[in-house]
């Protein structure tokens, strides 16, 4: 199952909302979200800084990550980035695949 790293940053209405639910009532939140389409939360960590939150979620495809951001960064509390994971498996996979390519300029 592909996995992708989250980061996240609430908006000031995002923040109000933590605040009011504490960070149990946003992983339920966030639990409940990617269960509904096949996922599951390797791990949540809130942070300070540039980012708010940072999770490693499952995800059966990239379609319901791209789902999940959609909706997410419409409700307008919250901005993300996902960045897909690959194991050392599939990275040794791509090393050994052939590709044929011509830098511009060559």
């Amino acid at each position: 199952m592909p996995k992708f790293l989250i980061q996240a940053g609430y908006t000031t209405e995002g923040t109000k909302g933590l605040l009011g639910e504490g960070g149990s009532g946003r992983r339920a939140a966030v639990e409940q979200v990617v269960s509904g389409l096949g996922g599951r939360v390797e791990a949540m960590y809130f942070a300070f800084g540039d980012d708010d939150v940072v999770m490693i979620v499952d995800f059966p495809d990239s379609v319901s990550m791209a789902a999940v951001s959609l909706t997410v960064k419409a409700s307008g509390t919250v901005r993300t980035r996902a960045t897909p994971l690959l194991t050392v498996e599939e990275i040794d996979e791509a090393a050994r695949r052939e590709v044929t390519f011509r830098a511009a300029g060559a």
